[in-house]
């Protein structure tokens, strides 16, 4: 286990997400490798996060780069060996940073051996075909998958259809058969063993799925998106989701899933994709169940502006009694600082809101996932048609890029070959050129970069008890574009101000103004204040 001990070190924790292609390449084949993350170990150290969460690197056909497994318990040669792992996790502990591997663990590869055993079929979900008013097949219900088109696939060789709620190489796990979830848990103990400090859970609560396999119901239009690409011609939000995913026996499963984790003190966090993301992330985090979980609410959209309401309705909708997890930005959405950057086209950024929106959500309660470059403030990538790589950016286009923008490989230097990620001719996504100027070894020279100033807030945050594990309280300013909450514990009261615009906000502020604008009756644009009282 980590040398950094204490059963709850992960609340109020500031954590920093690796997608392991994009951050550095140490063999010269244009993709990113665990070696390369041991590399920058001391980099992520010098940012004052406490752990680290590393997208998947285990053996896969990389049809959705990682999220379709086809073998648990092996690293993908492209990413090393598990050697390499454990010379990850060594030198990280020897750092004091904790890592989170990500477990995908409610759908396979199509490649995975079992889904190819024969003995092994009721590890999946089978259906019969139906047939429609003309004699035609069709399959078993509704159900559609969240990358397009039926959430079912037809297989000539069992004459049977079977369930994917993402690609059809992705088939998923049946969840109600006892031999995969013990299955589950012996992967989770593997893992454990060797050393890891918790799991992510990816879409934990897609793990059962409603057995009688009832049609989904359409979706009123006052119920909002399904997707964090928010399109009303999107299938998938043309339904109401309450038969595909979320059902209660994957509670039972949870249970077990924390007995594991409890006998290593291990952490565990829960991605929820679902119609009411923060009741069921209530659910989901309660007594026995999962540490924390998080979800996409705030992070959906391609390009809009970022409200008080929006935020507040987020963070106290999950409760006081609940520990939450809140981020802005990760491997599968528009980059905040240009999805959020009002005056710009989507694509552009302002190094006034990326170090204000690094504050913002490091001063939630709860625990906070910054997303690997959002320190540097860069800027969503725009991806030429010819490049995308992301299968669902091939269902979406033009309306959406997909999710490639934000998966661009990481800019260490100006001065090196593809900004020092690789020594390769092409590297497997496009590196853009608003990323040049943004790089980390330029930042870290500069003392008013957004890189340097997340640095020093953090190193403040650390000895602020009230930010780091105080109870939240928001305060009405009457203005959408004005952010303000105050953070309290046992032995200190904050007040924290936001001004979420690009132009100067009215604001009193109250106390003694220990962090951020210190002007008597405004906040700058994308200003903040944080003061004692």
């Amino acid at each position: 286990m980590s040398p950094k001990a204490g059963q709850n070190w992960w609340r109020g924790a500031v954590m920093y997400q690796v997608y392991p292609r994009s951050f550095c390449d140490t063999t010269g084949n244009g993709v990113g490798d665990l070696n390369g993350i041991t590399e920058k170990l001391d980099y992520i150290a010098s940012l004052g996060v406490e752990a680290i969460w590393i997208s998947p690197f285990f053996k896969s056909p990389m049809k959705d780069f990682g999220y379709d497994v086809s073998d648990y318990l092996s690293v993908d040669p492209i990413f090393g060996t598990n050697e390499d792992f454990d010379a990850l996790l060594k030198r990280a502990h020897d750092l004091d940073l904790k890592i989170i591997i990500d477990l995908v663990l409610s759908h396979t590869s199509d490649q995975h051996p079992w889904f190819s055993d024969p003995a092994k079929k009721d590890w999946y979900v089978w259906a019969d075909p139906k047939t429609d008013d003309a004699g035609n097949r069709v399959p078993p219900n509704n159900w559609v998958s969240c990358f397009g088109g039926s959430a079912w696939e037809y297989s000539e060789t069992y004459e049977q259809y079977y369930l994917h709620n993402f690609l059809k190489e992705q088939p998923d796990l049946n969840f109600h058969n006892p031999a995969v979830r013990a299955n589950m848990l012996d992967i989770a103990k593997y893992w454990l063993e060797r050393g890891v400090d918790g799991f992510r859970l990816d879409v934990v609560n897609f793990f059962f799925h409603d057995e009688q396999l009832r049609d989904n119901p359409p979706r009123p239009d006052d119920m909002g998106f399904a997707l964090q690409f928010e399109s009303k011609d999107d299938p998938y939000s043309q339904q109401q989701h309450i038969h595909d995913k979320s059902q209660p026996e994957n509670l039972d499963f949870l249970r077990d899933f924390r007995a594991l984790l409890n006998e290593y003190n291990a952490f565990s966090i829960g991605e929820i994709g679902d119609d009411a993301p923060h009741a069921r992330a209530r659910e989901y985090t309660a007594e026995g169940l999962l540490h924390t979980a998080y979800n996409t609410d705030m992070m959906a959209g391609t390009h809009k502006a970022p409200t008080a309401s929006m935020i507040r309705a987020a963070v106290e909708s999950y409760g006081t009694d609940r520990n939450p997890s809140w981020a802005f930005s990760n491997h599968d959405v528009v980059r905040a600082g240009s999805r959020w950057h009002e005056s710009g086209d989507g694509f552009t950024q302002d190094p006034r809101l990326s170090k204000m929106l690094m504050t913002l959500l490091t001063c939630l309660r709860g625990t906070s996932f910054i997303y690997q470059g959002e320190e540097l403030g860069l800027p969503e990538a725009r991806i030429p048609f010819e490049s995308l790589q992301d299968p669902w950016a091939k269902e979406t286009w033009p309306k959406w890029q997909g999710r490639d923008g934000c998966r661009t490989p990481m800019v260490w230097d100006r001065n090196k070959l593809n900004r020092g990620f690789s020594s390769a001719n092409t590297t497997w996504l496009p590196i853009p050129e608003s990323h040049n100027a943004l790089c980390a070894a330029q930042q870290d020279e500069d003392q008013a970069s957004t890189l340097n100033t997340m640095r020093k807030f953090l190193t403040w945050r650390t000895a602020q008890s009230a930010l780091c594990d105080g109870n939240i309280m928001f305060e009405d300013l009457g203005n959408e574009k004005m952010l303000c909450f105050t953070r309290q514990d046992d032995t200190q009261h904050l007040r924290c101000a936001f001004n979420l615009s690009d132009t100067k906000q009215a604001y009193q502020p109250k106390g003694e103004i220990i962090f951020g604008d210190n002007h008597k009756d405004t906040l700058e644009p994308y200003g903040l204040s944080i003061s004692a009282l």
